[in-house]
């Protein structure tokens, strides 16, 4: 009996009946399929070009361009190639979605703390912003702040004026703007070695306190110095290493300051306000996620809700938070490319130029997707770093 048992053991299982010999096959089939299928597209879409004189190639990078570009954060001119124009859209991209990140963020953590928040007024606002933006389409928000609220400020000899000398007419934005002076460099050198200090004083009391003896204060003491150096080493400078530039109405515009164009401005508050609208969701969902019981041991501990907000219970909402934050930030960088119904030059705009100039629309449309990928890709590793971080690890 136990030897024809061990025989049916040993007896070696066919092909067609063996699991693991299935699972190889079907991914093959999957596969082979998937390959067929994209050689079929591609066969057709280079079969499409050639009969209409096109091609994939993107020599028409190095050609003249031969059009302006309303906003360029780099030098360009028209008589600039094709690959200049490109780079000019992509820093328009990433200046309005890096600036549209960050705003976003800080407008979204408030307004999902204002969703919990026992205030009935400020719960209300906070639902009524979240509901109304959430519901309506970003390109209609773009639409309404471009053309209703931007284009219809007063001009520039009526603009209004905001405290901190920040001015607001047709001409869009006018911020102060930070002006580096040539003692600049100079100052750096202090504050490098007040920085170096500090990050000494640091390495010594986390050595000391994983020794199990006395920090002797010595964190607050590199950052006290760090702090007295930096501000000897401006007290010191011949000039100010940094002055601020304010902008002045003239007849016509502003001169001086920083300037944000209508089209950079209504983008940017649309980008923001409908990004902070999902990612207070996120924060609200994720400040719930904490275990009530967590409130409850900071109050035990004497602190104040604020305290225990900052202290305890958004730390750990954190893990909850970033991954779906991920999404939010990848899809405000993706709706700049909205900026097109405004006017904004961002790299789309500038894209869709290109294809209609050039005549190669394949190319420009796979290099503008390509790009944006990687803007993708590269916030998600940054993202999931960030991610892996706090996260809370269990032993």
């Amino acid at each position: 009996m136990n030897g024809s048992a061990q025989e049916v053991r040993g007896a070696r299982v066919p092909p067609w009946r063996n699991e693991r010999v299935l699972r190889v096959l079907a991914q093959a089939v999957v596969l082979l399929a998937t390959a067929l299928f994209v050689g079929f597209l591609v066969r057709n879409l280079t079969t499409a070009m050639a009969e209409r004189g096109l091609s994939l190639g993107f020599g028409f990078l190095d050609l003249t361009a031969g059009f302006d570009i309303a906003e360029s954060p780099i030098p360009y001119r028209s008589t600039d190639t094709y690959g200049q124009a490109f780079l000019v859209g992509l820093m328009n991209t990433l200046s309005v979605s890096a600036a549209g990140i960050v705003l976003a963020t800080i407008l979204g953590v408030l307004v999902g703390v204002a969703r919990l928040s026992t205030n009935w007024l400020v719960n209300r606002v906070a639902s009524v912003y979240v509901e109304i933006i959430r519901n309506t389409p970003l390109l209609v928000q773009l639409v309404i702040l471009y053309f209703a609220v931007f284009l219809q400020l007063p001009a520039v000899a009526n603009a209004i004026e905001l405290p901190g000398a920040i001015f607001l007419s047709q001409r869009g934005l006018f911020l102060p703007a930070p002006e580096l002076t040539p003692s600049f460099g100079r100052w750096l050198v202090f504050v490098a070695v007040g920085l170096g200090v500090a990050v000494a004083a640091g390495v010594v009391a986390a050595r000391r306190a994983s020794a199990g003896r006395p920090t002797r204060r010595l964190g607050m003491i590199g950052l006290v110095t760090f702090v007295a150096i930096s501000v000897g080493g401006w007290l010191l400078a011949f000039q100010a290493p940094i002055v601020i530039d304010l902008p002045a109405r003239e007849r016509f515009n502003f001169v001086g300051g920083m300037g944000l164009s209508p089209e950079f401005a209504a983008l940017l508050f649309g980008l923001v306000l409908y990004t902070a609208a999902f990612i207070g969701e996120v924060v609200r969902g994720g400040i719930q996620a904490v275990r009530r019981g967590q409130w409850e041991a900071a109050r035990a501990l004497g602190l104040s809700e604020r305290q225990a907000l900052r202290l305890i219970v958004f730390p750990q909402a954190l893990r909850v938070i970033v991954p779906p934050l991920t999404s939010q930030y990848l899809n405000l960088a993706k709706n700049s490319s909205l900026a097109i119904a405004i006017g904004y030059p961002d790299m789309f705009k500038i894209g869709v130029t290109m294809s209609n100039q050039t005549g190669q629309p394949v190319p420009v449309i796979l290099l503008v997707m390509g790009t944006y990928l990687v803007i993708s890709l590269a916030t998600s590793l940054l993202m999931n770093i960030y991610n892996r971080r706090v996260q809370v690890l269990e032993s």
